[in-house]
């Protein structure tokens, strides 16, 4: 799953972009973000709840138990993906992630599907708007593609301007990494709160496509019924609403993924805290 040391490095590409400076690594970031403050703080608070007798027996509970399907996070916005024409992988696992060792899940991550969401937050409410959103299919070495679609989700959606160096300090970054894509039997075939749901279908010979993350249909309140209907007309169908079961050629793939979520603030407060350390 994606962690907040992705997010970091989405912030860093943007920020090194716009500012025309050299960005940290991702390696170098995963090293260094261990023993940031706050970050060693939740760490060493997470590991002394777990040194509780009934902690530790729930903890063994939850390891010994089948693990159940991956939720969006309610924080995360990634909420309007565009789709993408790269072609949908064969059922996937991330490279390097072993599904028996959860202290992997947030550091041994190298390739995978991805998407990166930008929204702005106002300062008065902390509403969230959706400022840029795209992503791939096709598995994507980490650091490289991070890099890649963090520009272009940031520079190149056409439903938006470029974000600019003074929206900086109003953003935020979530990033998905996509994973257990298989077909649908049918339209309806995958979960609320799962799964993501990329659609192609074909009407008069022309192929129309979308797709959305696994937290938006949740995020908006939708069926599935209703998160379909929005994916049509969200790829170009302008038929009737109660009519859109019978069109034809419809393919659909599910897939899971949840998002990581990060504020400019954090970003800067560690970006900070890092060049002091490095100039010490």
């Amino acid at each position: 799953m994606a962690s907040v040391e992705h997010c970091i490095y989405c912030f860093e590409i943007l920020y090194a972009n716009l500012e025309n400076k050299v960005p940290i690594s991702l390696p170098r970031i995963q090293d260094t973000w261990p023993s940031y403050p706050k970050a060693a703080a939740e760490q060493k608070a997470s590991s002394s709840r777990l040194r509780l007798p009934v902690l530790q027996r729930l903890g063994r509970s939850n390891n010994s138990s089948p693990s159940s399907s991956s939720t969006p996070s309610s924080a995360s916005t990634s909420s309007l993906a565009p789709s993408t024409t790269a072609t949908t992988p064969e059922p996937f696992s991330p490279v390097g992630l072993d599904p028996r060792r959860t202290s992997q899940r947030r550091v041994s991550i190298t390739r995978s599907p991805l998407f990166v969401t930008w929204n702005t937050v106002s300062p008065t409410t902390a509403n969230r708007s959706l400022r840029g959103c795209i992503g791939t299919f096709e598995t994507q070495d980490l650091e490289s593609g991070l890099e890649s679609y963090t520009l272009i989700s940031a520079l190149e959606d056409t439903r938006f301007s470029p974000i600019s160096a003074s929206e900086l300090s109003s953003l935020e970054v979530s990033v998905t990494l996509l994973t257990d894509f298989e077909d649908t039997e049918d339209q309806l075939d995958w979960d609320l709160g799962v799964h993501g749901l990329k659609i192609t279908f074909y009407i008069k010979n022309r192929r129309y496509g979308a797709c959305y993350l696994p937290d938006v249909p949740v995020e908006q309140g939708w069926t599935k019924e209703e998160t379909v209907v929005s994916l049509m007309r969200k790829a170009g169908w302008t038929g009737r609403r109660d009519k859109w079961r019978e069109v034809t050629d419809f393919k659909g793939t599910r897939f899971q993924g949840k998002a990581e979520s990060l504020e400019w603030d954090e970003y800067w407060k560690w970006r900070q805290w890092v060049t002091k350390v490095e100039k010490e």
